[in-house]
């Protein structure tokens, strides 16, 4: 069967089949064609099978080998930034940089998070996409996860599509308030502040990081307007966590719509121990490099190219 959208999903064929085609491909080195005529289907729907099984975290490609990451840049990276770790990814042309980076911290993930942790995760194109891949894991090491702001609809895409079936705990309130009288009353409600305390104390914290641009995330999403872009450049905004925007030198800025904001605050995010940025592309170089310098993520995983940029600025 076919989705709504004409792809294949793993949920389309019986799991058995899913694995019988990963073990033929990936263990026995059979063609996909080969494995079609063994299967009596066509290449094309093995093909999007074995797609959509590495997408749910059915398959989960693992290298063995200490070169997996661009090493030198990963090892340059933390010690010009003090991180913790460091996970860069070789770059690929016209790939969709939200989706590759989704797959690297699906992985990175996949490696470090033990049977009953808590994953709480912000919001945006790359956050979602990681979540798409680690629904499979979490409902085998009963993973939950908690948000990080407020934005039911922000999260629930990425958790369908994963049918992420643990525990799911979600901030009961919208990401940006109109008054911001209302943010503070939601915010100290118990069911607001204790989820958000949870965030704070899971094994791992999952952002995104945004440039200001009319093409970024928070502008796309209708949170800041394409008419205010350019006096939040004027006040120093260079990019923006959990839509909180900070200057050159890492330091959050004092704005409105931070009082308007549902959400755990970056201040106080810095001082969770692993938290985890992913985000790339060279138009966000500036963003990466200023949050990084207010401390604000102790790992990072990015891809080759955005590295490079990093290590070229001059502070």
């Amino acid at each position: 069967m076919a989705s709504d959208n004409g792809e294949w999903s793993y949920a389309d064929a019986d799991e058995e089949t899913l694995t019988r085609i990963a073990w033929y491909y990936y263990n026995d080195g059979l063609t996909q064609n080969e494995i079609g005529e063994r299967l009596n289907m066509s290449r094309i729907k093995v093909s999007r099978l074995l797609e959509s099984g590495r997408r749910s975290g059915i398959i989960q490609v693992r290298i063995n080998s200490r070169y997996q990451g661009c090493l030198a840049l990963e090892r340059q990276i933390k010690e010009r930034y003090g991180l913790l770790e460091a996970y860069v990814v070789p770059q690929l042309p016209d790939q969709d940089p939200s989706d590759r980076l989704g797959q690297a911290a699906a992985q990175f993930l996949m490696q470090r998070l033990q049977h009953g942790d808590l994953l709480a995760v912000g919001w945006g194109a790359t956050v979602s996409n990681t979540i798409q891949r680690l629904g499979h894991l979490a409902n085998e090491r009963d993973i939950g996860l908690v948000s990080l702001t407020g934005g039911v609809g922000t999260y629930v895409d990425g958790m369908r599509t994963a049918n992420w079936g643990s525990s799911v705990h979600l901030v009961p309130a919208p990401l940006v308030v109109r008054d911001p009288q209302v943010a503070s009353n939601l915010s100290s409600e118990p069911a607001v502040a204790n989820l958000l305390d949870m965030a704070l104390n899971a094994s791992f914290q999952l952002v995104g990081i945004g440039e200001l641009s009319p093409a970024s995330t928070v502008v796309r999403s209708g949170y800041v307007t394409p008419d205010e872009v350019e006096p939040l450049r004027r006040k120093g905004a260079v990019g923006d966590i959990l839509c909180q925007f900070y200057n050159e030198q890492g330091e959050v800025l004092d704005l409105p719509l931070h009082d308007r904001v549902i959400g755990v605050k970056l201040a106080t995010l810095s001082r969770a121990e692993k938290v985890v940025a992913a985000a790339g592309g060279l138009q966000k170089v500036q963003a990466i490099h200023s949050a990084l310098r207010g401390k604000f993520v102790g790992i990072l995983i990015t891809d080759e190219t955005t590295a490079a940029g990093l290590l070229e600025i001059k502070d």
